[in-house]
């Protein structure tokens, strides 16, 4: 009976983790996100994600597509951390100054390789 149940515990905490990250071993809210920017029309630069460790946290970090555009700071859960550059000066809006010289562990996770 005990092995029963620690079976059918192991496999809910299996599958609890697979629903947090996909098949690509990106968060899935990552892969969403991919999704949704190769709908759009190709970008000048191309998009891209980038994950890097961060103040002891994974995160990720989104390219702004052009001038006067924040980019964006995510954690690994999805949530907007900053906008760590961009803007009309080009500062970001000043959450995470750091950002640049704190950084480590950089990973493109994806680039947007479509031609215009």
């Amino acid at each position: 009976m005990k092995t029963r149940f620690l079976i059918i515990l192991i496999a809910m905490l299996l599958l609890s983790a697979c629903s947090q990250a996909s098949q690509t071993g990106n968060p899935t809210w990552v892969d969403q996100l991919i999704q949704q920017f190769e709908k759009q029309p190709v970008g000048i630069p191309s998009q891209s994600i980038w994950r890097y460790e961060y103040n002891g946290q994974v995160v990720y970090y989104i390219p702004a597509q052009c001038c006067d555009q924040y980019s964006t700071l995510f954690d690994a859960q999805g949530n907007v951390l900053c906008a760590p550059d961009g803007g009309f000066i080009g500062g970001g809006d000043g959450k995470c100054p750091d950002f640049f010289e704190q950084r480590s562990s950089e990973q493109l996770i994806w680039q947007d390789v479509r031609t215009r």
